[in-house]
């Protein structure tokens, strides 16, 4: 019995190291902060805390607690509540910007093949690493080459008396293939600047370099700022 119990632990923590360290060794390699280390310990810890819920009875049988019954699912329901908070902890706020929900999801991914293998489904988490890696590399590939909307707020500053005309900057910005969803004013400076701020959006794969492009050219233009957002 202690012979098959240390076989099927050292045999189980082995695949889930294996299984979390393929894993990050692609979250390292697109320099995600949770890389080849942190998926590792991840995908051991599930695994470990799997294996004292199954063991544990046997191990607690004939002494103090005989009728002792651990559920496992509640031991991963727990595992996989402490992991959102270390998923959490990889979601970053990068001006505009949201950072690391890829990385987060992979995390909480790992942890769930972890419990897998300490639980003794091998086939199912074989499967699951193989997806992860597919789902972050090729899918990687595939996402890149999907014509997606980005969207930005533009502000652009004129001195008070060279204010472009409303009508003359917004066909400027569909000319250059930009879509407006539309304008706000402010004078700013005590009143010696006029700044547009506009919200456009586009499907070009160089995004918004055409645009600051052609508002660096002009000279009327005093200032502007493109900022893009996940909307």
């Amino acid at each position: 019995m202690f012979d098959q119990e240390f076989l099927s632990t050292i045999l189980r923590l082995t695949l889930a190291l294996a299984a979390g360290g393929v894993v990050g060794i692609e979250r390292s390699y697109h320099g995600r902060s949770a890389g080849f280390r942190e998926h590792a310990l991840v995908c051991v810890s599930g695994c470990l805390l799997m294996l004292l819920a199954e063991f544990q009875p046997s191990h607690l049988a004939g002494g103090e607690h005989p009728n002792i019954f651990l559920d496992p699912t509640r031991m991963a329901q727990g595992v996989m509540t402490g992991i959102g908070f270390l998923g959490a902890g990889a979601i970053i706020k990068d001006g505009a910007a949201i950072r690391g929900l890829t990385t987060a999801a992979s995390i909480w991914m790992i942890s769930a093949i972890g419990i897998m293998i300490g639980m003794g489904y091998f086939v199912a988490a074989a499967a699951s690493t193989f997806a992860t890696l597919n789902i972050n590399y090729v899918f990687r590939l595939i996402e890149s080459r999907i014509s997606v909307e980005n969207y930005a707020v533009l502000r652009i500053r004129f001195a008070r008396d060279r204010v472009m005309p409303e009508e003359t900057l917004q066909a400027l910005i569909a000319g250059l293939g930009y879509a407006v969803s539309g304008f706000a004013y402010a004078l700013v400076g005590e009143g010696r600047w006029f700044e547009y701020q506009i919200t456009v959006k586009t499907l070009l794969k160089t995004r918004f370099q055409p645009l600051s492009r052609q508002l660096l050219a002009l000279p009327e233009v005093a200032e502007f700022s493109i900022a893009p957002k996940s909307d």
